[in-house]
């Protein structure tokens, strides 16, 4: 492996960041898209030239963008997909007209296997599948038609499929977490979904067996242990070691069990990573100190790493979508924030660095391990 190239999503555009193994010295390529909300990026696991885009506008829609040379250039792909009502909104959809209005693309997720097949999570809470590279989508019907739908909620950033997983191991097993219903579970290869919330506590729903109605934040998992999965949900931090049947919660000795992202160590199925922020109305660190927390247990006991990091007056938030991990031994760990910052390490969270400084703020963060 001879590098890595950090796809960061931003308010008004996207970036590119690329760097050798050591992953000291970093090259910057962008705004690509400039003024353009772009909600997330993200590379194909198997062709390092292969990035997907979600580009959103109020007065354009929603446009999805594929380029096939690791960034350099860029075209769109969804064409078929812009559609524009009487009332002038647009819906990103597949020609049939149901009652709930597409509006952007949440996230991007390239299979493991085809570089061509990408899943799409979008708000409201829907899933679209292409298998021949953005250009044509056809919608997971089971999902948005599931007997629960009714009882979704939207949380403070609306009713978006906001996470897609794949599991590498159980073929045709893909999560979502929805925001505000939960997590959901396809073993099928998302032709039936099944809410896999037990254990999960959310305030203002009474009954503790509730199926449905929480505000999951964002789940993890490590590829060599797919069914131990990672949770950040408003409020607490779950785990689960049955894939997602049962969960329990791990906040431990957090100074808030209230954040975003989560994400799990590349070589290290229980060294978990979380970046807590005050609540839910004071989104901002603890003390005004920027501590990312790593857990070697898999949680419940939870260590600040600080060195890197301001420790005074910082009021940033991280959104779920802007941490990540790179392939690269030792571990890389990356996140963004509101305050257009692109933090990495390059040792497993011991020592962080600014790679690149103002940027618009970040929505998301992923990386490519380069061949």
């Amino acid at each position: 492996m001879t590098g890595v190239r950090v796809l960061v999503g931003t308010r008004k555009g996207a970036f590119v960041l690329t760097s050798d193994g050591g992953r000291k010295d970093w090259k910057v390529s962008g705004p690509h898209f400039p003024g353009w909300e772009i909600y997330h990026v993200k590379g194909s696991p198997v062709d390092p030239n292969r990035i997907y885009a979600s580009q959103t506008s109020g007065w354009f829609g929603q446009v999805i963008q594929r380029s096939d040379d690791g960034g350099e250039t860029w075209a769109p792909v969804d064409g078929d997909f812009t559609y524009a009502t009487p009332t002038g909104d647009h819906l990103w959809y597949d020609g049939t007209l149901k009652p709930w209005a597409f509006t952007r693309v949440w996230h991007l997720e390239p299979s493991l296997a085809d570089p061509d097949t990408v899943l799409a999570g979008v708000e409201d809470a829907a899933m679209f599948r292409s298998t021949d590279g953005g250009k044509s989508w056809t919608e997971l019907t089971a999902l948005r038609d599931h007997r629960t739908a009714a009882g979704w909620m939207p949380g403070a950033g609306g009713l978006g499929a906001h996470t897609i997983i794949q599991d590498p191991v159980n073929a045709g097993r893909i999560y979502t977490a929805i925001s505000a219903a939960g997590v959901f579970r396809s073993d099928d290869d998302g032709a039936s979904w099944r809410p896999v919330n037990q254990g999960l506590v959310s305030e203002g729903i009474p009954s503790p067996d509730a199926e449905v109605g929480h505000c999951v934040h964002r789940i993890a998992l490590h590829p060599s242990r797919p069914e131990t999965l990672y949770m950040q949900k408003h409020w607490d931090v779950m785990r689960s070691d049955d894939g997602g049947e049962h969960w329990r919660e791990v906040s431990g000795n957090l100074p808030s069990d209230f954040g975003f992202p989560i994400d799990v160590h590349a070589h290290e199925p229980e060294t978990v990573f979380v970046i807590p922020i005050t609540s839910d109305s004071e989104h901002f660190p603890p003390e005004g100190k920027l501590r990312v927390y790593r857990s070697r247990t898999g949680g419940d006991e939870w260590e600040p790493l600080t060195k890197g990091l301001p420790q005074e007056n910082c009021f940033v938030n991280i959104f779920r979508d802007a941490m990540c991990v790179d392939q690269m031994d030792p571990c890389g760990i990356y996140f963004g924030t509101t305050g257009g910052q692109v933090y990495a390490s390059n040792d497993g969270g011991e020592s962080w660095n600014a790679i690149v400084h103002d940027l618009p703020s970040v929505y998301s963060v992923e990386v490519q391990t380069l061949p």
